[in-house]
């Protein structure tokens, strides 16, 4: 039997005549599209302006206090009549947020790789006003959720960033999900000294976390968590 033929998408994309693309977060890639493609991103600006909210960051201790407060805030912006649309780093991290849900009483669809099925159905009734849907950051990226008159007199698609990726632009293709096309929106950010972005660079920077949280409260904190993502992103550019 022939052997098969691997190859990555830096060596297979270039044999097409034309390549070419669009997303709202191809800036913070520029340099790598212009060395492995040869492609400028020249910036389109948008044809309505961005309405949408930042509200104030929020750093809890523990996974258990961030998932009671992201539980907590789902509801308060659900009953305004806004729909609301949590996402999360990894399947593991739905489950444990679908599991909080379910022991406040709180309705809500899960979109995640297990439900490739369901996601058009999923999608289409996300933008309904008090919808409340939990997904994976990797989950239906790529869809618009179209808002309802009612959703979007309840302030529009309520965005809950649950923790940092070690590459920002992940961040930045999940708080696009409001916002889109002059929709009213907002994003939260509700983060823990637990999240991986942390964890993950050993016990000296999470008990350094701690002391900035401690110290300098939760903006302090999150720049601190923004210097690790950032340390991330050009560790993995180095191991490309």
């Amino acid at each position: 039997d022939a052997l098969p033929i691997c190859i990555t998408f830096q060596r297979f994309f270039p044999r097409y005549r034309h390549v070419c693309g669009m997303t709202g977060t191809a800036r913070a890639a520029a340099r790598e599209l212009d060395e492995v493609y040869g492609l400028k991103v020249p910036r389109i600006l948008p044809r309505r302006p961005d309405i949408r909210r930042w509200t104030q960051i929020a750093v809890l201790p523990d996974a258990a206090t961030k998932w009671a407060e992201v539980a907590k805030l789902a509801e308060a912006l659900s009953k305004s009549g806004a729909p609301v649309l949590i996402g999360t780093r990894s399947l593991d991290t739905s489950q444990a947020c679908s599991a909080v849900l379910r022991e406040c009483g709180l309705h809500h669809a899960l979109l995640t790789a297990e439900h490739v099925a369901q996601e058009a159905e999923i999608v289409s009734g996300a933008g309904q006003s008090g919808c409340i849907t939990v997904a994976t950051n990797m989950a239906g990226r790529g869809t618009d959720i179209l808002l309802s008159d009612e959703s979007r007199r309840g302030g529009g698609l309520q965005v809950i960033l649950t923790e940092l990726h070690g590459n920002s632009r992940i961040d930045r293709q999940l708080c696009g999900r409001c916002g889109r096309q002059g929709d009213p929106g907002a994003v939260h950010r509700v983060l823990s000294l637990d999240d991986e972005i942390v964890t993950s660079e050993g016990p000296l920077a999470t008990g350094l976390m701690r002391l900035l949280l401690k110290v300098g409260g939760a903006r302090l904190c999150h720049l601190g968590m923004v210097l690790l993502q950032i340390r991330q992103t050009r560790r993995a550019e180095r191991g490309r």
